[in-house]
């Protein structure tokens, strides 16, 4: 038999009008599904994952399948009753799908400001924060809300940034022959590597407690942040490793100068299989998706390749530019879109499983729609315009296309650095 509460309890729940639940509960409800109402989707997304109770409340909610299902008619797709089973694949899939559509033809803005006093040619999104530097000596964490720099982190004179990387408490950051560690409270600590161990390197990857210095002299070097040791040493290529990925499961992905992409155990220091393009020119950088086990390459000759792992097979190879591909990437669990930046300035948009170019834009033009100076940077807004198919992308002014150096990817997002003293956010609205 079902227990109640006895004496002033029951009385007052008499007098609420509200059986079962008590009169707050109902009210918290009420006013949650209120204020979900003017949320869109990716907000409903964020907020599955504060509490339980949020979670049940938006998964329950009709606003929210409706919104989808609007989504899903916006796309061209029908919303039978065939369709409305996509509802039950989950919240994630229906924001990646809406990320999806905004980057293959959504409205483009861009804002840009003034990040560092002289060129710099690197970026890394994270945790709604964006870490700028390479080309100066300080690197620049930046809130991508109000385009604030939260903190300065600075190298000495005597050394040189070449890559860098971070998490939630600290950045690590290659210099030349050394590593150096920056606290997020501000405070540094470099040490170098041990003698004979470490040639020059050209780029790093980070995930705790590691870090794999890709060097000149074809080797990965893994760094343990807390002992502050080499604690392998992987023979990778027979020329420089040029670009760097990580796998949670162990994997090292390098990509070489000489056209190679190398795969080896993190945990065994063995080589595992090696992939290789069909033009042998060399990769500039590459990325590895999780969620689909493929591997992504860019070349010095405007080539882009997916692999996957699970066969070690190549699965297509596009030309997508007569020059070098700087910077590939995509979103943490999206499985469809892949974006991709290089010399010739054009931000492209391609299918993740065909390698076909979706969508190209570039900035319309170098006057600024609008201006803010009540951002704690000085930002400028701009226009970003889709090309079409038959668009000349030579006939475009360099003004519009500034190489594009490094590249991130957020939700509706990307972010671009162009080897000068500004970083731009590209943003994808329907």
């Amino acid at each position: 038999m079902e227990q109640r509460p006895s004496g002033g309890s029951t009385a007052m729940r008499k007098r609420s009008g509200v059986r079962g639940e008590t009169r707050k509960e109902w009210l918290e409800h009420d006013i949650l599904c209120i204020i979900f109402s003017f949320l869109d989707v990716f907000d409903h997304v964020r907020c599955t994952a504060v509490c339980k109770s949020w979670n049940a409340v938006i998964k329950k909610s009709e606003l929210l399948q409706a919104l989808y299902f609007k989504l899903r008619r916006d796309s061209g797709e029908s919303s039978s009753s065939g369709q409305r089973k996509s509802w039950e694949l989950g919240l994630q899939e229906i924001a990646m799908e809406h990320h999806s559509l905004c980057l293959q033809r959504g409205r483009v803005d861009i804002h840009q400001w003034k990040a560092h006093s002289v060129g710099v040619d690197q970026c890394r999104m994270k945790m709604g924060l964006l870490l700028t530097g390479v080309g100066d000596k300080v690197m620049r964490l930046w809130s991508l809300d109000s385009y604030k720099c939260q903190e300065e982190y600075y190298v000495p004179d005597t050394t040189t940034l070449v890559d860098f990387d971070f998490d939630e408490s600290k950045i690590v950051g290659l210099l030349g022959t050394r590593v150096g560690i920056w606290v997020r409270n501000g405070k540094r600590s470099i040490f170098p590597s041990r003698e004979g161990t470490f040639s020059k390197g050209l780029c790093l990857r980070y995930i705790d407690p590691e870090a794999v210095i890709g060097c000149q002299d074809g080797t990965a070097r893994v760094f343990d942040m807390y002992s502050r040791t080499c604690s392998r040493i992987i023979k990778m290529h027979s020329g420089p490793v040029t670009c760097l990925a990580l796998s949670d499961d162990q994997l090292i992905v390098s990509g070489s100068s000489l056209g190679s992409v190398s795969i080896s155990s993190l945990s065994s220091d063995q080589q595992v299989a090696t992939l290789r393009s069909t033009d042998s020119a060399g990769i500039r950088t590459l990325c590895f998706n999780p969620g689909s086990h493929l591997v992504f390459s860019g070349t010095t000759v405007g080539y882009t390749y997916c692999w996957d792992l699970r066969t070690m097979k190549s699965l297509w190879g596009t030309r997508i530019s007569s020059n070098v591909v700087y910077s590939l990437n995509h979103l943490q669990s999206d499985n469809s879109m892949l974006v991709v930046g290089g010399i010739d300035g054009v931000l492209r948009v391609l299918n993740q499983d065909t390698g076909k170019v979706l969508s190209r834009c570039v900035i319309d033009d170098e006057r600024p729609i609008s201006s803010s100076r009540d951002m704690p940077a000085f930002t400028e807004k701009k226009k970003g315009i889709r090309l079409s198919e038959d668009t000349e992308v030579d006939g475009i002014p360099r003004t519009c296309r500034l190489p594009i150096t490094c590249l991130a990817v957020g939700m509706k997002k990307v972010v671009t650095a162009h080897n000068s003293k500004y970083i731009r956010m590209w943003k994808f609205n329907m």
